[in-house]
């Protein structure tokens, strides 16, 4: 079965970075669209970002310009470089398909939380 595993969060001040991975195992992710999603209290899940199978990368617009995902395929995972955190960006991020008609279950994500 599929597991996708989140690491790399932490807790940093605004203005810093951190580089978030997706570990997948079960599923090959350069065969589909990939992508990042950001979970706060009380609110929906969003994508933040993606990456197509032929390497196009989208990103949600408060995010694009600071934030850069990518894959490895070679080692069947995601990341997500995240530079000038700020406090919007504070979250619970989970990696997933973006493809249609595909979505693995959801891992545990990994906490991201940004101080002023």
């Amino acid at each position: 079965q599929v597991q996708l595993v989140e690491s790399g969060g932490g807790l940093v001040h605004s203005g810093e970075s951190l580089r978030l991975s997706c570990s997948a195992s079960g599923t090959n992710l350069s065969a589909n669209a990939v992508g990042w999603f950001r979970q706060s209290p009380g609110a929906q899940r969003v994508m933040v970002a993606y990456i197509t199978r032929t390497g196009r990368k989208e990103y949600l617009g408060t995010v694009k310009g600071r934030f850069t995902i990518s894959r490895d395929s070679a080692e069947n995972t995601l990341s997500l470089q995240m530079n000038n955190l700020k406090p919007e960006d504070a979250g619970v991020y989970s990696c997933n398909s973006v493809q249609s008609g595909v979505l693995w279950p959801w891992g545990q994500g990994t906490q991201v939380t940004v101080s002023s």
